[in-house]
């Protein structure tokens, strides 16, 4: 069974920078889209980025553009989110995602394993 772990979430004034990671284990096979995804209680989830298997495709949300770079590590199994110039509206709770869709290069919101989330707070 595939597991999905974040780390890096935490509390940032407006315009600083945090960095996301998220490791992938239990699963020797690979070949995994990642991605993120974002969503306070109560609220609709939000997509944020996300890059194929290979590394070579990636997909960003109009309001990261700019801001935020997904990167994945050369054995493919963690993936990063840069996030920069960030901004109060960017406080939730931000989720990693994997998965091998079969008609496009990135997981989507049905995505088949989830982690549990790392809280990223920004202060104005």
């Amino acid at each position: 069974q595939l597991q999905v772990a974040e780390s890096g979430g935490g509390s940032v004034q407006a315009g600083g920078s945090l960095r996301l990671s998220c490791a992938l284990s239990g699963d020797s096979w690979g070949g995994y889209a990642m991605g993120w995804f974002r969503q306070l209680p109560g609220k609709e989830r939000e997509f944020v980025a996300a890059i194929s298997w290979s590394g070579s495709r990636t997909a960003y949300a109009e309001s990261v553009k700019g801001r935020f770079n997904i990167s994945r590590a050369n054995n493919r199994n963690t993936v990063y989110l840069q996030m920069n110039s960030l901004r109060p509206e960017d406080t939730d709770v931000y989720y990693c995602c994997a998965d091998r869709p079969w008609n496009s290069d990135f997981p989507g919101g049905d995505a088949k394993y989830w982690g549990q989330g790392t809280q990223v707070t920004v202060s104005s």
